[in-house]
């Protein structure tokens, strides 16, 4: 990509957008192209189309979807499925459509089945049933893959998909009903710091294995990808390293200070038992991840301290703040 291409970021106020619109911008690229859910809703197909055929962005990175953590799946399934499909379809289409040179998808893990063999190679997809409590939005994502496969092989659409593994870092979502896994523990054991609780609860049984991904590191595969990968394969973007969701806990709650004890109810479902990704395949591209996880939790962690009490507020690193903030320092931002 030169750095005056048109690059429009489907989702830059989100997790993942948000970071490559900094790192894209920090680069030097100069003509980003950006839309609020406002100005643009992206599950309307008439407004998708129009917004393209005006705009004509070269490169697109679809960062934008509907997602949330075990709860928020499997109680809302139809709206997973459907704001995910919708989305896709038409972005997708709407991209190839408009001219756009390349395009790059992100899809999840879970698009793996429960049973795959670990760590998960992108030849397992669609070798075996999903996991139930996230089988709507992996079936979209599947769909997405698809899709991008399809564009492809018919048209020549130089249409890639990266599937990530669990994320987290700063501008999460830690509402406790609809967040992932490390966002609620952040936020839980902050709370339970502050209010001087004796304990936190976590669903489940402590011994799930998962592998996460600090945003960052996301954000900076995606880029690379976008300059350094085309193949209708899937690529696979993780640490390559998992933990167990117990250890995890003890982790954030070594990091937050809370002196209470982990309490893990076991009628509460754990999900898949072990995701874990292979990534071989990015590793020979020239990729891989660079931010520790205890890095990555103490980061995310400090970041949600310092917004906590205005959530609503982003927060802008800067030369006064940044001492605060020796991670920061150390990836040079």
């Amino acid at each position: 990509m030169h750095n005056s291409a048109a690059i429009f970021l489907a989702g830059h106020q989100g997790l993942v957008g948000s970071v490559i619109h900094r790192r894209l911008t920090k680069s030097g690229y100069t003509n980003l192209i950006v839309r609020t859910r406002k100005q643009l809703d992206l599950t309307q197909q008439s407004a998708v189309e129009t917004f393209f055929s005006r705009e004509r962005p070269e490169y697109v990175f679809l960062a934008a979807a509907k997602v949330g953590g075990i709860m928020a799946n499997n109680t809302r399934r139809a709206e997973f499925i459907m704001q995910n499909l919708q989305i896709q379809s038409n972005v997708i289409d709407s991209a190839y459509r408009s001219g756009a040179r390349k395009f790059a998808f992100l899809g999840s893990s879970c698009i793996y089945p429960r049973g795959a063999a670990q760590p998960m190679q992108e030849s397992e997809l669609l070798t075996g049933p999903l996991e139930p409590t996230n089988e709507p939005y992996a079936i979209a994502k599947i769909a997405g893959i698809k899709t991008c496969q399809a564009y492809r092989e018919q048209y020549g659409f130089d249409a890639i998909s990266l599937m990530p593994t669990n994320l987290y870092g700063p501008q999460d979502n830690f509402d406790l009903n609809s967040s992932h896994v490390v966002p609620a523990l952040i936020r839980k054991f902050h709370e339970a710091k502050e209010q001087n609780q004796s304990s936190v609860e976590i669903w489940g049984t402590g011994s799930p294995l998962r592998e996460f991904l600090h945003v960052d590191d996301m954000a900076a595969a995606a880029v690379f990808l976008m300059q350094n990968y085309s193949s209708p394969e899937i690529i696979n973007v993780g640490s390559g390293e998992e933990v167990s969701i117990r250890d995890l806990a003890v982790l954030i709650k070594e990091v937050s200070g809370f002196r209470g004890e982990i309490k893990f109810d076991t009628t509460k479902p754990d999900g898949t038992p072990r995701k874990l990704l292979n990534v071989d395949r990015i590793r020979k591209a020239g990729w891989k991840a660079a931010i520790s996880l205890r890095d990555g939790i103490q980061h995310t962690y400090d970041w949600y301290v310092q917004n906590a009490a205005q959530p609503k507020q982003p927060f802008t690193v800067t030369a006064e703040n940044s001492k605060s903030f020796p991670f920061y320092q150390r990836l040079g931002h």
